[in-house]
């Protein structure tokens, strides 16, 4: 099977367009969501998952997230997220803008930084707070080749010719 996203059928272009940006949209949300929760920041990543911690005259206002949360987190984000950068990596298989190894990498990182990214957060809360740089690295990598590859295929789709 080697097609090419451009030379589809107008209604599967636009379901597949719709797709992408439905998924654009999905992801953007919780990129709002992780702004709003930990600032973007090392520091706030620490205090998301580590706490707050408290001394005499403070009140602790962020608790270390307890074990079950985290398992509930990592259980929901390493499902949901691999099926949809397996979506849309499979769709970007198609495309016939990038190839070689570009067009591997952009398929299958996303798909390991799921793992890193989440896998970090337990090092971060039970190891050392040193490991949020790693989390910070591994999500920026995955989110910048799924939105190459969204901005590319919504490109192909609607633009090439």
């Amino acid at each position: 099977m080697n097609f090419q996203l451009y030379k589809l059928d107008k209604p599967l272009k636009n379901l597949l367009l719709t797709f992408i940006c439905v998924l654009g949209t999905g992801v953007s949300v919780g990129l709002i969501f992780l702004g709003n929760t930990t600032n973007l920041s090392p520091n706030g990543t620490i205090t998301r998952y580590n706490g707050t911690g408290q001394t005499q005259d403070e009140i602790q206002t962020e608790y270390p997230k307890p074990i079950q949360e985290l398992l509930l987190t990592t259980h929901n984000h390493i499902l949901g997220m691999s099926l949809f950068f397996f979506a849309i990596g499979l769709i970007f298989h198609f495309n016939t803008i990038v190839s070689g190894f570009w067009k591997s990498f952009l398929m299958i990182e996303p798909l390991i930084s799921v793992v890193v990214t989440f896998g970090s957060i337990w090092l971060l809360r039970f190891v050392h707070p040193n490991f949020v740089y790693l989390t910070m690295i591994s999500a920026i990598l995955m989110y910048l080749c799924f939105y190459t590859m969204i901005f590319i295929l919504i490109f192909e789709l609607r633009f090439k010719k």
